[in-house]
This record gives C-alpha cells, sequence and structure tokens, in this order.
C-alpha cells in the first residue's frame, strides 16, 4: 500500500477500531525515519561534538555511566532500520544524564507514577509535598524543570513525562523512572514522542522483564537507541507531530460523539418498539427500528441492547404466539401455585415446614402495586412471593474457606444469567449443612442478587452443589407450574431492571431489602406460553449470537486492515491477535538456525531463545530478543557456533517479509 492508496481508504482507516490509535503511530513511525519533514541541510556530527563538549564541562558524570554509554557507541554498527544519512543512531544515554540521587534531608514535591498525566505529558498540577521524615525509600532520584522520567515498571502503560515547570520545594521522583535530562539541542518533546512510538515501544517489549508485572531495567533502557536528526529538524518533527495528533485529537472527538449520539438514537428508538401501546404503535416503530438497524447496531456490544429489546417484548407478550391466548389465565396460574403451597405447607417437614408457614403468613399481608405497563388481558401482575414456593436469604457472615469443598456463590459470581462456578470460594459439609439448613439449593433454583450488584439471576446448574453467598437469594419456584428460564428472562429484561431500581434504598450503594426482593413483581402468562416465550427468546437469541460474532469478526479485519496497511506504510509491524493480511514487505535477513541442543545448564541464551520460535530467526530479531549489546551479541553468536549449539550462520539474503 502507496501513501495514495492510504489516503483513498482513509476513511476505512480511521473509523475502523482502533484507527486513531493507529494513526498516531504512523504519525510517529514516520516521524522517526524522517519521512515526515523535509530533510535539513546540516548534519547530527556537529551536534554530536556539541554533546561532548557539553559532557565534559558537566563533569558529573559516575565511572557506571561512562562505562554503560561507551558500552552503547557501538549500537552503531547495528541498527533497527535505515534512518537519513545525515542523522545518526545514538543511545539514550549519549543524548542526555542523569543528575543523580539523594535522600531528602527536606520537604519536597515527590515524583511517582501517580503524579504523571500521561495523555499530556507532564507532571500533574498538584503532586504531593512530602516531609523528609515521611519520605519513601523509592524517592530518590533528583529531577529538574526539562527532565525527562519514564516509568520502567509496566512499561505499556506509557507513563512518561516532562517535568515542565520549576517546583518549590524540590522535586524527587521514584526509582521507578528512568531519568534523562537532554543535552542543549536535543529536544525533551523528541525524546517525549520517540519513547511512546511503536519503534521503541517494540524495543522495550523485547527485552522487559516478568510476565503480569514487566518492568525494563535501567541499563536496557539507556541500551535502547534513538535516531538522532540536527537540532532544527528535531524541531520541525516536533512541530508537525503536534499538529498531526492534535487532528487526531479531534477526529478521536467526533468519532466520541458520533457514538454518543448513535447510543442516544439507539436507546430512543429501542423505547418506542417497547413503549407501544397499540398493534400498529407497535409496526411502525418496529419498521423505523429495521430501516436504520445497520446504524443502530454496528459494534458487537450494541447487540446486548437489542437482546433486552426481546426480553421486553417477551414479557409484555409482544412475542406470544397467538394459539396459546385465552385458554387459560396468569390469575388461574397463581392460584394453582397458591393451592400447591398450601399443599406442602402441610406435606413439609421441619424446617420446609416453617418456611412454607412463613411464606404463608407473609403472602396474607403482601400488598401488589400494579405497573403501569400494559399486558394481555389473560395474563396478570405477581410479586415474586406470589409466583415462588419459597424466597429464602442468606445468613452467613464470615466462612473458614478451603481448598476443595462446597462452591460457595457470591454476587461476583453471577452475571449475565450465568453461574460461573471457576473462581468460586469453598467451604466445608459442615458449613454448608449449618448455611443452608433453611432450604439446600438443588437444581433449578435461582439465585438472586440484592446488592452490589443488585438484579443479577442465575439457576442452579445439574450435578454441583452450591450454597447461597452474602447479599444473594433463592427462589424456588414449583417446577410443574411455573418455568424458571422464564422467570429469569424477566429478571434480566430492562422493564424489570427498571422497576427494581425504583424499589431499591440506599444513596451511594443502590440496594435490595429482603422485603424488597419479596415484593418485586412480574408478568404472569399461563405455563404453556411461558414455555412458548422462552423457546422464542432462546432461537431469537441465538440469532443476535450470530450476528454478534459477525460484527466481531466484521472488527478484527477492520483493525488487521489498518495494522496492515500502517506496516505497509512504515514497515513495523504490529502484534495481533490473529494473522495478519499481508502487504508486500522485502527485507534483509541473515537467519541463524538451531544446531545441536545444548544441555539444560549450558550458558547458551541464544539457542534457548531459537528453541522456543522454531529453531530459525532473523539475527535482527535474535539480537533484539537477547537484549544485550552489539558486542555481546556476536560475541556470544561466536561461542554458541563454536560449540555447535548453532549452526555457521549462512549469507543474508533480500526476500519478501512472511
Amino acid at each position: 500500500m502507496d501513501a495514495n492508496q492510504f489516503l483513498a481508504e482513509f476513511g476505512h482507516i480511521a473509523h475502523a477500531p482502533g484507527g486513531v490509535a493507529r494513526l498516531r503511530e504512523l504519525v510517529l513511525s514516520l516521524a522517526f525515519k524522517g519521512e515526515l519533514c523535509p530533510p535539513s541541510n546540516q548534519s547530527s556530527a556537529t551536534l554530536l561534538e556539541s554533546i561532548e563538549l557539553q559532557r565534559v564541562d558537566f563533569n558529573s558524570e559516575t565511572r557506571k555511566q561512562r562505562l554503560t554509554r561507551q558500552a552503547n557507541s557501538s549500537i552503531n554498527e547495528f541498527y533497527p532500520y535505515e534512518i537519513p544519512a545525515h542523522w545518526r543512531w545514538v543511545s539514550l544515554s549519549t543524548v542526555g544524564h542523569t543528575w543523580g540521587q539523594k535522600k531528602p534531608d527536606d520537604s519536597f514535591v515527590y515524583i511517582d507514577v501517580s503524579a504523571i498525566d500521561n495523555k499530556a505529558g507532564i507532571i500533574g498540577q498538584s503532586p504531593e509535598i512530602v516531609s523528609a521524615s515521611a519520605a519513601p525509600s523509592r524517592a530518590r532520584k533528583i529531577v529538574k524543570n526539562g527532565t525527562l522520567v519514564y516509568s520502567t515498571v509496566r512499561p505499556y502503560l506509557l507513563n512518561i513525562a516532562i517535568v515542565d515547570r520549576d517546583f518549590d520545594p524540590e522535586p524527587i521522583a521514584s526509582t521507578a523512572f528512568a531519568i534523562v535530562h537532554p543535552w542543549e539541542g536535543i529536544s525533551g518533546r523528541y525524546l517525549y514522542f520517540y519513547l511512546r512510538s511503536p519503534i521503541f515501544v517494540r524495543y522495550v517489549e523485547s527485552v522487559q522483564a516478568g510476565m503480569a508485572y514487566p518492568a525494563i531495567s535501567d541499563e536496557k533502557f539507556y541500551s535502547g537507541v534513538v535516531p538522532l536528526p540536527p537540532t532544527e529538524e528535531q524541531s520541525r518533527i516536533v512541530a508537525k507531530v503536534d499538529e498531526l495528533m492534535a487532528l487526531c485529537d479531534q477526529l478521536e472527538a467526533q468519532q466520541q460523539k458520533r457514538r454518543t449520539l448513535q447510543n442516544h438514537l439507539r436507546q430512543a428508538t429501542l423505547q418506542a418498539v417497547a413503549a407501544s401501546q397499540s398493534p400498529r404503535e407497535l409496526q411502525d416503530s418496529w419498521q423505523r427500528l429495521e430501516a436504520n438497524f445497520g446504524q443502530l447496531f454496528s459494534a458487537p456490544e450494541d447487540v446486548v441492547a437489542f437482546k433486552g429489546l426481546i426480553l421486553d417484548l417477551a414479557v409484555t407478550g409482544n412475542l406470544s404466539d397467538i394459539e396459546y391466548r385465552h385458554h387459560s389465565a396468569g390469575a388461574d396460574l397463581i392460584e394453582a401455585i397458591a393451592e400447591r403451597r398450601i399443599a406442602w405447607s402441610h406435606e413439609a417437614e421441619d424446617q420446609e415446614k416453617k418456611e412454607a408457614q412463613t411464606m404463608l403468613k407473609k403472602l396474607r399481608t403482601q400488598q401488589v402495586n400494579h405497573p403501569d405497563t400494559n399486558l394481555p388481558n389473560h395474563w396478570t401482575w405477581a410479586t415474586f412471593l406470589q409466583v415462588s414456593q419459597a424466597v429464602v436469604d442468606c445468613h452467613n457472615k464470615t466462612a473458614p474457606y478451603v481448598e476443595n469443598g462446597i462452591h460457595l456463590v457470591r454476587t461476583t459470581d453471577i452475571r449475565n444469567g450465568e453461574m460461573n462456578l471457576t473462581n468460586t470460594k469453598k467451604i466445608t459439609e459442615e458449613t454448608y449443612d449449618y448455611w443452608a439448613r433453611r432450604m439446600p439449593p438443588k437444581a433449578g433454583d435461582i439465585f438472586f442478587t440484592r446488592e452490589a450488584p443488585m438484579g443479577e439471576a442465575a439457576i442452579v446448574p445439574e450435578d454441583e452443589k452450591v450454597c447461597l453467598g452474602q447479599r444473594t437469594m433463592l427462589l424456588r419456584l414449583f417446577p410443574e407450574l411455573f418455568n424458571n428460564r422464564f422467570l429469569l428472562y424477566v429478571i434480566r429484561s430492562p422493564s424489570f431492571q427498571a422497576r427494581m431500581v425504583e424499589a431499591a434504598i440506599g444513596m451511594a450503594v443502590k440496594h435490595l431489602r429482603v422485603g424488597g426482593v419479596e415484593d418485586l413483581v412480574v408478568p404472569v402468562p399461563p405455563k404453556p406460553e411461558q414455555d412458548a416465550i422462552v423457546t422464542i427468546i432462546d432461537a431469537l437469541f441465538a440469532v443476535c449470537d450470530r450476528f454478534e460474532k459477525q460484527l466481531s469478526k466484521k472488527h478484527r479485519v477492520a483493525e488487521n486492515l489498518v495494522s496492515s496497511s500502517v506496516a505497509a506504510l512504515t514497515g513495523i509491524a504490529i502484534e495481533q491477535e490473529e494473522e495478519p493480511m499481508k502487504a508486500p514487505q522485502t527485507e534483509l535477513v541473515a537467519p541463524v538456525r538451531l544446531g545441536t541442543p545444548p544441555d539444560v545448564k549450558a550458558q547458551a541464551p541464544l539457542a534457548t531463545i531459537l528453541a522456543r520460535h522454531n529453531g530459525e530467526m532473523s539475527a535482527k530479531d535474535l539480537w533484539q530478543r537477547f537484549g544485550g549489546e552489539i558486542d555481546a551479541f556476536y560475541a556470544q553468536l561466536k561461542t554458541e557456533v563454536a560449540h555447535g549449539w548453532l549452526l555457521e550462520p549462512a549469507p543474508a539474503e533480500m526476500r519478501e517479509k512472511a
């Protein structure tokens, strides 16, 4: 893909998922390859001579810093990509210096990671002032106005900033930062943008250590290379990057505004369908939805809202098959449940008899508040108490957890109508027997959360022994009279969720009292109609799931298109979850291949890397994964070739990138 083709396809690229982020990466990649601005008539050699004189005058370089810088100077023999002839590759230890470290002896401005505004690239407006006696042990690195700080802990967060002003008291940074104070002639903004570029990010990923909490050492950081143009060209590059980044910000803001308007329009359209008061009104609002479906549902997450509409239509009788209407009534079903509950109160023993008697006592005094929503004439409204055999709350407080035992289902284990038992806490049989003494849960029961968050529900699966956790309630139905999956769909419907929120109490955290849960009302159609509605919802949800997968695939394809387009223009590949679409490119390859596998105790880091990557890798990629200086890499390469762990490298060849 050339520049003209890229511009022709710009709309598709910019509006693809993550498109603006890729455009920012493109800007930075082109900037640091010398392809964003006209070249300068000067050379970086003059700037490097000036830096060397400044270093001599500064006379504060430690022996370790000097040795690191001198070792890094050899990096110019091997660089990541081609740069303009008047530029130079140099290490980060060359373009700047540090101010040393000190233990605070007075109050100071503490610059830690939380003080960084990583979007603006500056220190926040109100950094913490700390007394010397309360100084953290990490508060050691001296910084001044113009110093660039780079968080070496979790570097993927790009917590990078320039100290943009003088502080009083003096600022001291955490040892979690690598410090670079640019020499005169080096633009701090130029370095800032470079450290955020995919070029440097890729280098950091190749040398960082750790998985859950990755970090890059100061030594590896300062060994990173920088393409250095003359001072005047640095300024022009920074100005152009600022200009293009501002345009990216505007584009992103426009997309966010468009997305907000789309969400509002979708919500209003769905509400109009759900609130239809007549068949004619429903038909008209549905036609509007159908005509604009592609504009309203363009992302996988949008499908959730459409599922909500399906549920609202279903629980108001707008999806029922006409053949089930008028054969029986919801009121008859409530009477049948009441009779069955009375019979249960006589048949039950011990604790269950007490629960049955408690239920009957509560029902005699319960008031049912009917919502304004219209239902089919043969439907009725009823409370959780009225449709259930029993509604039981949880009384457990603390738990002696065990490694292997019975699942304790907490509110965090119930989401989107499913009960996830993979990360539950476990309790002993003795604890379960005590906590579940009122009503041991069984398959088919519904667990309903009344707080943190409230309104989630799931059905207890077959062949699993579970216990009710705190802030969760058990709803047990008479399965021959009421479909538990119909009730689950009712609970998940937006209309029920809205009524539940109105009934909730609390200011900071909304929640339901036990009595509030018992008083929640649900629509009740006859049992055959419940079964039919569940079948219809299942079928429509299956269609929604397929549509969601199509949207997800479409987004992945769009993301891959953007990534491959940027890679084609910059020559810098971007990691993707799936195999990216290929753009024809060539590269100079010096392959290194695995020889005789070394013993596990042998010092053969290069062979170890190759063994993990199918036994072959380009010399450049192997060096980047090795992470050491180029001289150390070649020395190690010769050693491992001499032992036969690596094969003698073949001559480099030009070939198309895989």
